[in-house]
């Protein structure tokens, strides 16, 4: 990732690859392997390929589980199967540097933030919608608010408030229960797709079912944001992932849902936008929080020089 805090304009991935990986595996056997198939673990330790010769000198990482103070997963993401996993560590020790990791809705509200659909805005909600299920991310008075224990913007464990029981498909259920990139799946008849193929999907189906499907779980997450407007008084929501795909014409529809919900003073000024950063956005946070170390104590970065003693000999 090119970009940094002095440079705000939108940074760039400079390659990608995303490897296919089978199943669920614990992270201490198959971290190292993933990390050889997305970028040689060589590169990451001396100079990455196509970067006109830059140096790495941090790695940025981005999970989807809860992260307590960027050591461990505490709340693994149920696909993934991981517990109380060090991932910090076992990055650090596959790439040789220093190592960042964090929640990615909190570093996807980091990247919108900085650069995309919040930039100049200082209190924001973000949530982000993933395989694994509904993440969030604050941003208060311009800075990431992630809690105590770094737990804060879990947004997808809260309770749903359903207001039609005929919504309901999942009683006892939370709101990654209800509103759920696997029920949009199902509903355009698909087993997996990546987020283009079904944004793609849904806006061209004519089927009322699909239709049917996406105003239920739009009306669902209004209540969800109409909470959240209510406590926070945010300027702006951005919603990213499958969450984005439910607004795809239909922001106006949105917007009003979650402003009938809301006090009327807080909902005032509330806008409801799409994220604009697209795949980038999580890489975007990461290297974000790569750069925090770096520009914290830059000359701890700097590669050791001799002194004028050593030079002289």
């Amino acid at each position: 990732m090119h970009g940094g805090p002095r440079n705000r304009d939108r940074p760039r991935s400079l390659a990608a690859r995303r490897p296919p990986v089978a199943g669920s595996s614990a992270p201490n056997s198959s971290l190292p392997a993933r990390l050889r198939l997305s970028w040689p673990t060589r590169s990451l330790r001396g100079r990455r390929p196509h970067s006109q010769g830059a140096a790495s000198s941090a790695s940025g990482s981005r999970f989807p589980g809860s992260s307590a103070r960027g050591t461990a997963w505490c709340a693994p993401p149920p696909h993934l199967e991981w517990h109380d996993a060090p991932i910090r560590e076992l990055v650090a020790d596959a790439t040789g540097l220093p190592t960042a990791v964090d929640n990615d809705a909190t570093l996807g509200a980091v990247a919108e933030h900085l650069y995309g659909a919040a930039r100049g805005l200082d209190h924001v909600v973000y949530l982000n919608g993933g395989a694994s299920g509904i993440g969030g991310g604050l941003i208060v008075h311009g800075m990431p608010v992630r809690g105590v224990s770094g737990y804060a913007g879990e947004f997808g464990q809260n309770r749903p408030g359903i207001a039609s029981t005929a919504d309901q498909q999942a009683p006892e259920g939370v709101l990654e229960d209800e509103v759920s990139r696997s029920r949009l799946l199902r509903a355009v008849g698909l087993t997996s797709a990546d987020d283009p193929t079904l944004a793609a999907a849904l806006s061209t189906s004519d089927d009322p079912s699909v239709a049917a499907e996406t105003d239920r779980q739009r009306r669902i997450l209004a209540t969800a944001l109409a909470n959240a407007v209510n406590v926070l008084n945010p300027r702006a929501i951005v919603l990213g992932g499958f969450l984005a795909m439910l607004t795809e014409g239909a922001t106006d529809q949105l917007t009003d849902l979650v402003r009938a919900q809301s006090m009327p003073a807080n909902a005032e000024d509330v806008d409801i936008r799409a994220a604009v950063q697209a795949d980038d956005r999580l890489l975007i946070g990461a290297a974000e929080a790569a750069f925090a170390g770096l520009l914290a104590d830059p000359l701890s970065r700097l590669p050791e020089r001799p002194g004028p003693l050593e030079e002289a000999r």
